[in-house]
């Protein structure tokens, strides 16, 4: 198992980053992007999982679920 991770400039470089990266792996990005139109809705249809991070507590709990269910699921 691996972490990836990028620092994109603009939102629409999450779009390219997941057309490189593992088909297994999912990508983790901000919850802003979720709400910025065609962008959100494609983020959110490939997958791609939100946190808030204004809220650490509930970006926390987010990340601390997506662990919780790979290992469930004996995903790597």
């Amino acid at each position: 198992p691996y972490v990836i991770v990028c620092n994109h400039q603009a939102s629409l470089d999450l779009m390219g980053m997941v057309e490189v990266i593992p088909e297994r792996c999912v990508p983790i990005a901000k919850k802003e992007l979720l709400y910025m139109g065609t962008v959100g809705w494609a983020c959110w249809l490939s997958g791609i999982i939100f946190i808030d991070r204004h809220r650490r507590d509930a970006a926390i709990d987010v990340i601390s679920q997506t662990a919780r269910t790979m290992w469930r699921e004996n995903v790597r």
